[in-house]
């Protein structure tokens, strides 16, 4: 077991803050115990001020980054085109439209200056970090205009992306669902390039993509997540509580209880240590348990 001053810094990002109360309140039950070091918030939703007021105690103490939402939920003012009636298209449907429909990217780039300017006047501060609902940041037609608002609001200090780059020999190791974790691996390669080329700082190595299947196997999956590869890797992960918001919004419901169980347990920080990782904020700033 490798000690904590030798460890590898690992992000832990957990996304969908603002999706619904009880998903805000287990992620931040697990930031007040020091088990993330990154959430990514959905800004576009109506209840995002009052999520982004319970978050304010805990800015200084995690990366906070901007979930860009652009399927499956409301859009964040009108967009005639994407959401003709108030909800944003299924993934498919999403890149669907960016291929063929001009008006659709026009609607794309709105939403992503839209949500960043309801975190900013939420939380009074740019982004630590930015990344995509169901990984909608890597679309060809979304890539460039995430790169440049990194560019942009990164001025007085680095805002990183969220790549999906890992090695083919490293997801084939793991044998955990590589298919998956092989098209986001693929899927991510633009963006991660046109990031390198901007100056745009990235996780090295990118780890969760999984079936969500809930039950025993969690603490499993990722236990596989933790012992890959990468100086500055990211794990994404969905903690949170199940309640009637959730269940309205979005089939992913027990499992968030399960990874909540695990990631406030004392095995998950044997975990940890056993792969030789300590959590970290992008820059490598350690978090405290």
């Amino acid at each position: 077991m490798i000690g904590p001053a030798t460890a590898r810094p690992l992000v832990l990002c957990a996304d969908d803050y603002g999706l619904a109360p009880g998903v805000d309140q287990g992620i931040l039950e697990l930031v007040a115990a020091g088990h993330l070091s990154a959430i990514s918030c959905m800004t576009s939703l109506p209840r995002w001020p009052e999520a982004a007021a319970r978050l304010r105690p805990w800015l200084d103490r995690i990366d906070v980054g901007l979930h860009l939402t652009l399927t499956d939920q409301e859009p964040a003012g009108a967009a005639p085109h994407l959401a003709p009636e108030g909800r944003l298209p299924s993934l498919g449907r999403l890149a669907k439209a960016l291929l063929g429909d001009p008006a659709a990217r026009a609607e794309a780039a709105e939403q992503l200056a839209s949500q960043l300017e309801a975190f900013e006047r939420a939380l009074g501060r740019p982004p630590d970090f930015i990344d995509g609902h169901q990984h909608v940041h890597v679309l060809p037609s979304v890539r460039d205009g995430v790169v440049e608002a990194a560019l942009r609001i990164g001025r007085s200090r680095p805002v990183y992306l969220r790549s999906l780059t890992e090695p083919l020999a490293e997801i084939l190791r793991r044998g955990f669902e590589p298919r998956k974790a092989l098209v986001l691996a693929l899927l991510g390669r633009g963006l991660h390039r046109r990031a390198a080329r901007a100056g745009v700082p990235t996780n090295d190595s990118f780890r969760g993509a999984t079936r969500f299947a809930p039950g025993a196997g969690v603490r499993e999956e990722f236990r596989r997540f933790f012992a890959g590869p990468g100086r500055r890797p990211l794990v994404m992960c969905h903690p949170g509580r199940v309640d009637g918001e959730l269940e309205r919004r979005d089939p992913l419901t027990r499992r968030r209880e399960d990874e909540l169980a695990y990631f406030a347990s004392r095995a998950f920080l044997d975990d940890l240590a056993g792969a030789g990782v300590r959590l970290a904020r992008f820059d490598g700033t350690p978090i405290e348990h």
